[in-house]
């Protein structure tokens, strides 16, 4: 079969972006050692922006986001892969200017590929994705940084988000008392199903932006916001405190100050999960898999298809979204 279904991108007029599902041809794929049929991908913020025509994240239209998928291999060039191994492909280009997940089908580099970790099924790799991924490196680097459960609180912005949902859940699976940030009213509920031990509001993390330095309070964090807030974060962190850095919904600037780094000995720690070299995504997948797995990944996702991915797109973009967006491709 040549033909398949996807999500596609155009730009009807200046400015003016609309997806739909539309079929596609194989042979419009670019190159690439493997031919991969997607049976899951996810909706991260990044995908949101690409669908709606940033051109920070996607250069040229019509183009088929998704920067993540999960699937099994249909053609291989190279040893490394043969036709029905079960991968999983997370950031690089996929999904930015290379034709993504949310396309029954797609053609990559082998350097981006991984096989499936015994622990997780190809669903529950998605039910993670590249929120998942990003959400063990924070947690991992905030480790490394010296962080135990006996520290004191964790705090999570952004928490109802892909991201800070899954960075809840995993915290608490790992003992520690973790304190839930968010905007969205409503949701206490969902957060200390999560295991959150505290909910704090957008409200109160944005109190005293103007100060260089606020009262101690937090262990550590995970921010999936940037903006003045994160600033705010560093300014609360207790004595040696690490934040690990990871998004920017609020905004990619804020008003800094060093009072807090050379008074507090505090570290902010930037992450990223797109260009990490493979080895450190193969040992973040495999702890996601076996002693990190989350048990409650179904508690905090959604599962939609094709057909309802623009309107999801819309709810992540307006911010209304909550939890994991499951793509099912069938």
């Amino acid at each position: 079969m040549s033909k398949f279904q996807a999500l596609l991108v155009s730009e009807d007029s200046p400015g003016h972006f609309r997806p739909e599902v539309v079929a596609r041809d194989i042979a419009e794929l670019p190159a690439g050692e493997v031919l991969i049929r997607v049976r899951y991908s996810s909706l991260n913020y990044k995908d949101a922006l690409s669908a709606s025509g940033n051109r920070g994240v996607t250069r040229q239209y019509p183009h088929t986001p998704g920067i993540d998928a999960a699937g099994v291999v249909e053609q291989s060039t190279v040893s490394e892969f043969a036709p029905g191994d079960e991968v999983i492909v997370t950031g690089y280009d996929l999904g930015m200017n290379t034709a993504g997940g949310f396309g029954q089908y797609i053609r990559v580099p082998s350097a981006w590929l991984l096989k499936r970790p015994k622990g997780l099924a190809l669903r529950e790799a998605m039910m993670l994705g590249t929120a998942g991924l990003t959400a063990a490196l924070c947690v991992a680097k905030l480790e490394q940084a010296g962080l135990t459960p006996e520290a004191g609180t964790v705090l999570v912005t952004g928490a109802t988000g892909g991201v800070g949902s899954i960075a809840v859940a995993l915290l608490a699976s790992l003992g520690y008392r973790v304190a839930a940030a968010t905007g969205k009213a409503g949701q206490e509920e969902f957060l200390r199903g999560l295991g959150a031990s505290q909910v704090v509001s957008r409200e109160e993390l944005q109190a005293g932006t103007a100060k260089p330095m606020l009262k101690e309070h937090w262990a550590a964090a995970v921010d999936t916001v940037g903006g003045d807030i994160l600033f705010n974060v560093v300014k609360s962190l207790q004595y040696g405190g690490s934040v690990a850095c990871c998004g920017l919904t609020a905004g990619v600037n804020f008003q800094a100050s060093v009072l807090p780094f050379i008074l507090r000995g505090v570290n902010l720690l930037g992450v990223d999960s797109v260009e990490l070299p493979l080895v450190v995504k193969a040992s973040m997948w495999d702890k996601l898999s076996l002693q990190w797995k989350i048990a409650n990944l179904a508690a905090l996702t959604h599962e939609v298809n094709l057909s309802e991915l623009p309107a999801a797109i819309e709810q992540i973009l307006a911010g209304k979204l909550v939890g994991r967006v499951l793509v099912n491709l069938g």
